[in-house]
């Protein structure tokens, strides 16, 4: 098992690509990271693997009183709420539903700060790695995992470099695949197990995927590389919501 913690992100992205570069992915395939923690782990993943990067927005839905503790999340049309605790806190669907339609607003709103004019991608067709910097509950990565399979992708591989046992045991049933470098126990949060946890910037984001895209074609207009293989070495390697 990995060793954590990680020092930031960027090592925890590139960890995770050696092990994905261990696997057999088409040419077609693209990373999805969810911003804006997921963003550098997949900037490193994309550059590792020399594959197309983008961004599936996902927003977490907090109880009212108490926003940190997650009641679900949302992503394009897809809304995964833990019912359990809805019942157990007593808040009312009315309640819910207005929480649901300002954070759809607000997953627009990123979309467009995070893209600019650039559309989405069609991931029809495409195996997707899914990533993020780490999984606690996991809603925000099962309502992503969902959201995607209602894109019609051919696969999906789940990538995370740190998660708790039990969410990854869950989202194993979302995915094709699933990749965790670490499920230590116990397990209090994300955050824990990096040595650098700042937050990441909407700049920040936005630099990291028009570098992405420049860097792809870069390689692609020089013939410095062929899918799979760089410097003589086989190596095998935007979602619209």
């Amino acid at each position: 098992m990995t060793e954590v913690p990680f020092a930031d992100r960027a090592e925890a992205g590139r960890k995770l690509a050696e092990r994905l570069s261990a696997g057999r992915f088409p040419e077609n395939t693209i990373v999805l990271a969810l911003p804006r923690g997921g963003v550098p782990v997949g900037f490193a993943i994309a550059r590792r693997l020399k594959l197309p990067l983008d961004v599936l927005v996902v927003r977490k839905l907090g109880v009212p009183w108490e926003p940190e503790l997650a009641l679900g999340a949302i992503a394009g049309s897809t809304c995964v709420l833990d019912e359990p605790l809805i019942g157990e806190l007593r808040i009312r669907s009315e309640e819910i539903e207005r929480m649901v339609q300002r954070e759809r607003a607000e997953i627009g709103r990123r979309e467009e700060i995070y893209r600019g004019a650039r559309p989405p991608v069609n991931v029809r067709g495409r195996s997707v790695i899914l990533t993020d910097d780490g999984v606690a509950t996991g809603n925000t990565m099962l309502a992503a995992a969902r959201c995607l399979r209602g894109l019609k992708p051919a696969a999906v591989t789940i990538a995370v470099p740190v998660g708790s046992r039990e969410a990854c045991e869950q989202l194993r049933t979302e995915a094709d695949d699933l990749i965790c470098l670490a499920t230590p126990a116990p397990f209090f949060g994300v955050g824990q197990w990096y040595r650098d946890f700042r937050q990441v910037e909407n700049a920040e984001v936005q630099d990291m995927l028009a570098e992405s895209d420049r860097l792809l074609r870069t390689a692609r207009r020089s013939g410095a590389w062929v899918y799979g293989r760089e410097e003589g070495r086989s190596e095998t390697c935007g979602c619209a919501t």
